[in-house]
């Protein structure tokens, strides 16, 4: 790789866009600035974070999409959703990260109204999907070269997306699980390069069967191409069964997301946590509920989950099961802040 390309305003082009970001190294507890869609803010203002949540979602494939998308109402859905956004805000809630992915119902334009509607700090993401059998794909991402379709991730953090001025948080992948497809692997190699230029972390959906697989092989491109794995979100690391991964990936350093929490998930997603917190790497987990959903050419968005389970269910049961409130606040506080900060995590 040719990584020289994309150092040459690195990361301090992005540092100059989030006005004055932090230069300390990975192991800085909540520094640095943080890139919602209605600018940057300090990381340690996102105060309790739900790290892995959506508003809005079209399952066309992109095929489809891009001959005919499937219209929807902005101000139908803004309507819908405000008051599952409302609810956790006045439950104490004050960062909201909608990993949503490109080409998957993305609006950024949607979400920045959302957030000056309720006071929420939003994030959006830049990247590809190549989950659900690659169907989400652009035809561009098999014939460019990594370095062609970072400059394409990279265009977005520098200048907004489309033409609305938002700037992405993140940099969301998907993966089917299993063994890594070639173009899973180019995509995977394009975030590396975007991180080297822009500093934003890479949260990767690792899909529900051969999570470990992937996220393994994952963690090992990262480590051929010298990117710390503290840069790199497991999102969905609750659907590999085998919990010592868990542990081994956040021994070296990555972000372990337990992130499907339900009602009936409860009890395991307590276990998890319990034995993160046990193993002594609770500071390297996150916990949300993949909630929301407005799906678009539903009547209504069809079926809404809210996003309050963590505060009416999960807090009160970590609590009584011995956790402390610095423990919650590692959880929902410290470790997000941590994550989602725009900073350079490479081992150049």
């Amino acid at each position: 790789m040719k990584r020289r390309l994309f150092l040459k305003g690195s990361i301090g082009a992005a540092v100059a866009l989030c006005a004055d970001a932090s230069t300390a190294g990975s192991g800085s507890r909540g520094a640095g600035k943080v890139m919602t869609v209605r600018g940057s803010i300090d990381a340690h203002d996102m105060g309790f974070t739900l790290p892995h949540e959506h508003i809005i979602a079209n399952f066309q494939p992109y095929e489809e999409w891009a001959r005919a998308p499937v219209p929807y109402d902005e101000d139908e859905v803004a309507r819908v959703v405000l008051p599952y956004l409302t609810r956790i805000r006045d439950l104490g809630c004050r960062t909201f990260i909608d990993p949503t992915a490109t080409f998957l119902g993305r609006d950024p334009h949607l979400l920045r109204r959302l957030s000056e509607q309720t006071g929420l700090h939003i994030l959006t993401v830049t990247g590809n999907y190549a989950a659900d059998h690659l169907r989400h794909l652009p035809p561009w991402v098999y014939s460019e070269s990594p370095e062609a379709i970072a400059r394409r991730y990279i265009a977005e953090f520098r200048h907004g997306i489309g033409g609305t001025g938002v700037r992405p948080g993140l940099i969301k992948l998907g993966f089917d699980g299993g063994a890594l497809a070639k173009v899973e692997q180019s995509i995977l190699r394009a975030a590396v390069l975007t991180h080297f230029d822009t500093g934003l972390v890479i949260g990767a959906h690792t899909g529900s069967q051969g999570a470990g697989q992937s996220a393994f092989e994952q963690l090992a491109i990262l480590d051929e191409m010298k990117m710390e794995p503290s840069a790199w979100i497991w999102i969905h690391a609750h659907n590999e069964p085998d919990s010592a991964r868990h542990v081994e990936a956040a021994k070296r350093g990555a972000w372990v997301e337990f992130d499907g929490l339900r009602e009936e998930s409860l009890d395991r997603h307590v276990e998890l946590v319990t034995n993160m917190r046990g193993a002594g790497l609770l500071d390297h987990v996150l916990v949300s509920q993949d909630a929301g959903w407005y799906h678009v050419g539903q009547p209504g968005g069809g079926n809404i989950r809210g996003y309050d389970l963590v505060f009416t269910r999960f807090i009160p049961t970590v609590r009584a099961n011995g956790f402390s409130e610095q423990d919650i606040s590692t959880l929902f506080v410290d470790n997000p802040a941590r994550a989602f900060s725009i900073r350079d995590r490479s081992r150049r």
